[in-house]
């Protein structure tokens, strides 16, 4: 088994303290988020063949990543770095510290061990295609020899997200779009040849219609990266959690609304002020996240 944490929220970044005491413990429970009884899921061998990390702020997560290693058990962090404006990530980290934390996990850990995430991509005032190739390209830059993969998707627009977005443009004042399809491949296969130069593969997530030249299938949860990792094969099959995903089966520990980062398009949280109030009352010594 595949543990993915997560792409409900940022454990690394917030829950660090909770994520270590489980994995001491061995286990975490996991509220359904469509209802239902919860489960109870392993978080050691030989249960777990592997993690898959998510997160924009890696720093509070160090330790538990060394514990993870020392017992032997292979971890990709996709890591998501983007420099977008603070209207729309309100707060995340400088993209200078979030590379300087990737350079940190591959001295210590080796390579291969991060996937750079540029993802969604917003199309707005603040970050119309051309300020996405100038960020791209600098970013890309930076992460030359530590990635050899990069994973980006467009923004989908689902209500909340709508919602979100349209509150922050107000405040901010700023204008956003969903561009047409046309105008999206464009952009991915500019942002695929600037990848290629500096060795790195592009990787679309999901949205096959619009892959360009250049733009691979992204499987954010890799079986094949993670068996490289270990140095042998891990059982998993493959398992999308979207019609067009590409991902392997994993078992996914977070929990939707719990993440206060604030991304004005975030689809795992309706509420930042929710969020906020969920990390606030959040126990670190708990079962469950929350």
């Amino acid at each position: 088994m595949i543990v993915s944490a997560s792409y409900r929220t940022d454990i690394p970044a917030f829950y660090a303290e909770w994520f270590r005491q489980r994995w001491r413990a061995g286990f975490v429970r996991v509220a359904n988020p469509y209802g239902g009884p919860p489960s109870r899921v392993p978080l050691r061998p030989p249960e777990v063949d592997g993690y898959v990390f998510w997160t924009r702020n890696a720093a509070p997560f160090l330790p538990a990543l060394a514990e993870v290693a020392d017992a032997g058990v292979p971890f990709v962090v996709q890591f998501t770095v983007t420099g977008y404006p603070r209207p729309l990530d309100a707060a995340t980290i400088a993209p200078e510290r979030a590379i300087e934390q990737i350079e940190a996990i591959v001295g210590a850990f080796g390579p291969g061990r991060v996937v750079w995430r540029y993802d969604p991509v917003v199309c707005s005032d603040l970050t119309p295609p051309a300020r996405h190739a100038e960020t791209f390209d600098r970013l890309a830059g930076a992460l030359e020899g530590l990635v050899d993969e990069v994973v980006v998707s467009w923004l989908q627009v689902y209500r909340k997200t709508r919602r979100n977005l349209d509150a922050a443009a107000r405040v901010h004042d700023f204008g956003w779009e969903d561009p047409p399809d046309e105008a999206k491949r464009a952009l991915l296969g500019t942002l695929a040849q600037l990848a290629r130069v500096r060795g790195m593969r592009l990787g679309l997530c999901d949205q096959p219609a619009l892959r360009a030249d250049g733009v691979g299938e992204a499987r954010c949860i890799d079986a094949g990266r993670l068996a490289r990792l270990a140095g042998r094969p891990i059982d998993a099959a493959l398992r999308p959690h979207r019609p067009s995903c590409g991902c392997f089966a994993s078992r996914d520990i977070g929990t939707y609304d719990t993440c206060p980062h604030g991304c004005a398009y975030c689809y795992a949280v309706a509420s930042r002020i929710a969020a906020k109030r969920h990390f606030a009352a959040h126990d670190p010594g708990g079962e469950f996240l929350k």
